[in-house]
């Protein structure tokens, strides 16, 4: 039994900003007849109690997203705590919460220090690539509070690390992105490309799913391009090689380093399957993915079904093999495929060179960033091989061109 990761959205979609690419605000269009999105005590103990259970290892990592988490009241945290214990039956339990940060409070930091939290804050950049999409309901920027918010966090050292959202504007500034994070003492950060379509929906959703209006959609004016995707991991990679291995952790350049290994990254988008990281909606229907809330990726709920049921079903495991299974001719062929796997399936919206639909959006870039990096990834596999430091890259003239 393989380990899952189920997303908890115990606030649902309900969030205090008004992010313009935001995937999940308008998830509230699925549950339109709901007054409030809560996640109710009973089923948030039903949902702890068969989600650690389920676990095969003795390392349990609840991760709490939203819509904005911090809309429940530390009550609603404190007893999932307590629920944890009850039902950790000796496992170890973790806990990570995902947050735009503007609510954090002395109150929040204490709690969260205290209980071990790890905390995501979603931060896009510097101040003007931030307050470019992430806004407040009033249309204002955001970045001060966020940044507040940060600065909360580490005055109470709360372990926390950064996302942020790669788009058609700060995708053009990988430099500057970069050493942004530098300066606010980020260790560990994850970027991740926005690619959405727009397909109307008669409830009011407006975002594609997947396998919808493949040649139809419309592309987001805010996606970021395959050619500048590339582009922007080639100049992040340029800053962080040069002095940062080993001290600055990037999750893509990492996962990367594991494909040149052979070895799972902590990447599910350039995993070869996919399936185990699934989303647990506030009134207890699970979906195949956290981006696949959709109705046609409903595997059901949790207060008529198990999360047994549900995750390992036939439905569950067929979405997850079909990550391989429906690779385009030209990804199967690829010299990249090793360490791509096709990107994520959520992305695979354009036509390959022979015209096949299902191919990577982002194809272009990925190649260009790979072929980048391929002498550097190179010496510090042989390094990891021969239990040397990777970070010795650092040493050599070029890092670019070690070998």
């Amino acid at each position: 039994m393989h380990p899952i990761h189920l997303m908890p959205k115990p606030a649902g979609s309900m969030c205090n900003l008004n992010c313009a690419y935001c995937y999940y605000l308008e998830k509230k269009h699925l549950y339109a007849q709901t007054a409030r999105q809560e996640m109710s005590d009973a089923l948030l103990e039903k949902y702890i109690k068969e989600y650690i259970s389920l676990q095969p290892s003795d390392n349990v990592l609840f991760t709490w997203h939203g819509g904005e988490p911090l809309i429940r009241p530390m009550a609603f945290y404190e007893k999932a705590l307590r629920l944890q214990e009850k039902h950790a039956n000796g496992k170890l339990i973790e806990n990570a919460l995902q947050t735009n940060g503007t609510l954090l409070t002395e109150n929040w930091c204490k709690f969260l220090k205290n209980n071990n939290f790890l905390v995501g804050i979603s931060i896009d950049g510097t101040e003007e690539m931030h307050d470019r999409y992430r806004v407040a309901k009033s249309g204002r920027g955001t970045w001060k509070q966020v940044m507040r918010g940060v600065e909360l966090l580490r005055r109470f050292a709360v372990d926390w690390n950064a996302l942020a959202v790669v788009n058609d504007y700060n995708a053009h500034y990988p430099t500057e992105f970069y050493r942004f994070f530098k300066s606010i003492d980020c260790a560990y950060l994850q970027f991740t490309p926005i690619v959405e379509r727009f397909h109307r929906h008669p409830d009011g959703r407006l975002l594609a799913s997947p396998i919808e209006g493949l040649t139809t959609a419309e592309m987001a004016s805010f996606s970021v391009g395959a050619k500048d995707w590339g582009n922007f991991l080639c100049g992040v990679f340029d800053e962080w090689i040069k002095t940062d291995v080993g001290s600055t952790f990037v999750q893509i350049f990492d996962s990367t380093l594991a494909g040149w290994m052979g070895v799972p990254g902590g990447l599910c988008t350039m995993a070869a399957t996919c399936g185990h990281a699934t989303a647990i909606e506030h009134n207890g229907d699970v979906f195949s993915c956290d981006h696949y809330v959709f109705p046609e990726f409903k595997l059901g709920n949790l207060n008529k079904q198990t999360l047994a049921e549900m995750l390992y079903s036939e439905e569950q495991v067929e979405f997850g093999a079909n990550k391989r299974k429906l690779l385009t001719a030209q990804c199967r062929a690829c010299e990249w495929r090793f360490a791509c796997n096709g990107d994520c399936p959520r992305t695979r919206i354009a036509a390959s060179e022979n015209g096949e639909m299902g191919h990577p959006y982002l194809c272009e870039g990925w190649k260009h960033y790979f072929a980048h990096v391929a002498p550097a990834m190179d010496f510090m596999k042989q390094q990891l091989l021969r239990g040397l430091p990777p970070a010795d890259i650092m040493k050599l003239p070029s890092p670019l061109s070690p070998m």
